[in-house]
């Protein structure tokens, strides 16, 4: 039998290990890209310029899935969820949200430039509803972080 006989040096029969990184970088920018369009989407309800407070509590029940929020515009625009409603219709909307739920808690989120008038209107429309419980969602003001965080560097010294 004859056949062919190839030489091949060292140096070819190594392999090489240098890693491509290419595929991986751009796999890494489309998922940068996705996540960039889906955040914005991932906001519940209606965005409002929230009121500044001294010292706000936290209310993490707020930030669930299933929470009932109620939102003012500065216009006075009244939203439940991201539906535009009319203070009017409040109370049978939430009553149906409500029914065959324990915890009848309810969250309001007013712009801090809404008129007064509205958000009592909307905390009366959500007490007669049946609400035992309304939080009143709240920003913490800027000025006091900047003292909460001074004191507490000045107590860690």
């Amino acid at each position: 039998m004859s056949g062919i006989h190839i030489k091949l040096k060292k140096s070819q029969l190594e392999a090489i290990a240098d890693i491509n990184v290419t595929p991986m970088v751009d796999v890494m920018l489309v998922m940068l890209i996705i996540f960039m369009v889906i955040t914005p989407m991932l906001s519940k309800g209606v965005s409002v310029d929230l009121v500044k407070t001294m010292n706000p509590i936290p209310m993490a029940n707020a930030d669930k899935e299933d929470a009932v929020i109620v939102a003012v515009t500065r216009d006075g625009r009244t939203y439940l969820g991201s539906t535009q409603t009319s203070a009017a219709d409040i109370p049978g909307k939430v009553k149906d949200l409500l029914s065959g739920r324990l915890d009848k808690t309810c969250y309001v989120k007013s712009d801090s430039r809404a008129r007064y008038e509205k958000v009592v209107e909307v905390v009366d429309n959500l007490r007669a509803a049946g609400v035992d419980n309304i939080g009143l969602l709240t920003d913490l003001d800027p000025k006091a972080a900047k003292k909460i965080d001074s004191a507490a560097f000045g107590a860690a010294q």
